[in-house]
């Protein structure tokens, strides 16, 4: 049986665990170094490896969730990124809601995937030159209806290639998303490129690690909780953006007993991660992840952070105690500048951490010029914190109660949410998760390996993507944008709905084994479908068909 490990690169410490099958052999924990994310990750593979039996052998595969993409586009240290765009005729480009540059291209496409106007290269090498010269340093390449039509992208994708091989490879919006959202593709499509040349340096360390340690397989978790092998990755960097949360759903979906209406925590050491599970399945962002005010089509789950964790600054003046969001380092107990709420917990003896004596003095100088008294102070610490998170809870089912909600698999229609049960898990979650549980007045369960269980989560996950089926039987075309796959339908009179989903499945596994992931015809599900009529003179002249189809959902469940 071959092994597995799982490393969840976090705010404060980088996680890791090895499996074998449905079982933990081992996990390990490292801080992480924000100037240096290799640090961690290197060190707790070699602890793991070191756990591997030695009277066994075989492959070991490693699952990573990293936070470089999302501290990349969250600090800004992207590289500058200008966008070439095909809006077409009536759209006034000079609005469109997004922060890039834009150098709008003539051409079109039209909604149904037809040419009504050609490129012009010379103008497309004229705009490469202006955003070279502008000193934009990445570029991505977005048509209006692109999804239906990528021609136009694929010409210009060519000519950059062989004309500006120092601004190559560039992003092509069509392969990101089939969606027809223009402006969240353009965003899309520019916040990959400004990331691909950190992704591509990622990629080769992680290669390196992998040929040192002779791994096997290496995925990357994404958004949605499913994995992208490593090499897929640098063309495809965005969708590993908001791994953290998604290793904490995955974690969860592993390991708890129950989760038909539950809200998840993830208590770190910086920030504690709330997921919302609705009739057993997670909750999803239906247009698509928005990260640092970004909207994008990245396919997420749903999930809110709170500026809240066991290393939150604290402080108190005399009446009310005020927790974070600012973590200024260690707790106390651990040498560090600042009582937090670990050092609350550690003086109360409800976890066996660094000094326990330092975390009491620190508390001790902290209420005395209101004469309390350090355990009392450390109560307050702890009721502070599981009030602020039982609010933060109320406050995002108030949310999703005033709009429509979507689970991974289906729309909850007029449903209202109430969580009947609390699940938790992070390394202060086996003190808090009781508390906030009583704040909530909900039933509560922490989750065995809960110091470990994103990354848990990052090994139990599983390959996923979605393809978009475009088919226009007047038109006698079938195209696939996420493949740059383009057919002629050859009987289009006898192609109907079930013809249009079983091309959809057929060309969902060929995606699957172009991202190195050995998928079945029947792990695939459709998830949208919609056809309607093409009329032309009060005669039906054919059917349009648009499909979604993906890889079903699947977690491995964890044994313990």
């Amino acid at each position: 049986m071959s092994f597995l490990i799982g490393i969840d690169v976090g705010g404060t410490n980088t996680n890791g665990v090895l499996l074998k099958g449905a079982h933990v052999l081992a996990t390990v924990k490292a801080p992480t170094d924000h100037h240096n994310l290799h640090t961690g990750t290197r060190e707790v593979l070699t602890r793991l490896l070191q756990a591997l039996p030695r009277e066994e052998q075989g492959p070991v595969e490693l699952h990573l969730s990293t936070t470089l993409a999302t501290n990349a586009i969250v600090e800004g240290k992207g590289a500058p990124t200008a966008v070439l765009i095909i809006p077409g005729p009536g759209l006034r480009w000079e609005d469109l809601p997004v922060p890039f540059k834009l150098y709008p291209l003539s051409g079109a496409i039209d909604h149904r995937g037809r040419e009504t106007g050609p490129l012009d290269r010379e103008e497309v090498r004229a705009a490469v030159r202006a955003a070279k010269a502008a000193g934009y340093q990445a570029l991505a390449v977005v048509g209006k209806f692109s999804p239906r039509n990528f021609q136009h992208e694929l010409v210009i994708e060519e000519l950059i290639a062989a004309e500006f091989p120092e601004l190559a490879p560039v992003t092509l919006g069509h392969r990101l998303s089939g969606r027809l959202n223009f402006p969240r593709r353009i965003t899309t499509a520019a916040l990959n490129a400004s990331i691909a040349a950190l992704q591509a340096e990622f990629v080769r360390m992680v290669e390196a690690v992998k040929d040192q340690y002779r791994l096997g397989q290496v995925y990357l978790l994404k958004a949605d909780g499913g994995t992208l092998a490593l090499h897929e990755s640098v063309h495809r960097s965005i969708e590993t953006i908001l791994s953290g949360p998604a290793a904490s759903l995955m974690g969860t979906r592993a390991l708890a007993e129950e989760l038909e209406d539950a809200v998840a925590l993830d208590i770190g050491g910086t920030t504690t991660e709330i997921s919302v599970f609705a009739g057993g399945e997670p909750l999803a962002e239906r247009e698509g992840a928005v990260i640092a005010g970004y909207p994008t089509l990245v396919p997420a789950f749903f999930s809110r952070s709170l500026g809240l964790g066991g290393d939150s600054q604290v402080t108190f003046d005399g009446t009310r105690v005020t927790i974070g969001p600012q973590r200024m380092g260690p707790p106390v107990a651990m040498g560090g500048p600042h009582v937090t709420p670990t050092d609350a917990v550690v003086a109360l003896g409800g976890a066996v951490l660094g000094d326990a004596e330092l975390a009491y003095a620190a508390l001790q100088a902290m209420g005395a010029p209101y004469g309390l008294e350090p355990r009392v102070l450390a109560e307050k610490i702890v009721d502070a914190f599981a009030q602020k998170a039982a609010a933060a809870i109320e406050e995002v089912y108030a949310e999703l109660n005033s709009r429509p909600v979507y689970t991974i698999s289906q729309v909850m229609a007029g449903a209202k949410l109430k969580p009947k049960r609390l699940v938790g898990m992070g390394g202060p979650a086996a003190y808090f998760i009781p508390k906030i549980g009583q704040e909530l007045g909900l039933p509560y369960q922490v989750l065995p390996y809960h110091e470990a269980a994103n990354a848990i989560g990052a090994a139990a996950s599983r390959p996923t993507f979605a393809i978009t089926l475009r088919a226009d039987t007047a038109l006698q075309k079938l195209v696939v944008p996420e493949l740059d796959y383009e057919a002629a339908i050859s009987q289009p009179f006898t192609f109907d709905l079930e013809a249009a989903r079983q091309e959809a499945i057929r060309q969902a596994v060929n995606y699957a084994q172009k991202m190195g992931a050995a998928i079945e015809a029947e792990e695939i599900e459709i998830t949208e479908e919609e056809v309607f009529n093409m009329v032309r003179n009060f005669y039906t002249v054919g059917k349009n068909f648009n499909l979604r189809a993906q890889v079903k959902p699947k977690i491995r469940r964890i044994l313990f």
